[in-house]
């Protein structure tokens, strides 16, 4: 398990309380947060939203699998998706390795991205938990 000032935690990019990322703007990709992925564990499987799929933030809307546990993924912004990461169907490892730019899970065209948190929150967040 990595110690919190290992994490690497992007500063353009925006953080929920259930360890998700968006980046920030119009159309954005999502995923889990380096955290996230240490916690997880090695990842060995990825269930993904459909193209045209709308969800809410806080809607369930992938599910990882890793040698540890399933876990369900919650969307940080709400939006419709309009592209999935293909190579995590072959590759689900990748969200392990590079959980922002080669393991990113899905991108949104968003409507709402309201009550996201700056890295600066989200690492306060962490110290506390």
């Amino acid at each position: 398990m990595k110690e919190i000032n290992e994490l690497n935690l992007p500063e353009n990019f925006l953080y929920t309380e259930q360890h998700e990322w968006a980046e920030k703007g119009d159309v954005v990709k999502v995923g889990v947060t380096d955290y996230a992925q240490d916690q997880l564990g090695d990842i060995v499987f990825v269930e993904l939203p459909e193209v045209g799929d709308s969800f809410e933030k806080g809607d369930e809307c992938a599910t990882l699998e890793s040698v540890k546990a399933v876990s369900e993924m919650y969307c940080p912004v709400s939006g419709e998706v309009v592209e999935i990461n293909e190579a995590l169907e072959d590759e689900p490892g990748l969200i392990n390795e590079d959980p922002y730019e080669k393991g990113w899970m899905f991108k949104v065209k968003v409507t709402s991205a309201d009550g996201l948190m700056d890295k600066a929150a989200y690492l306060e967040m962490l110290k506390g938990a």
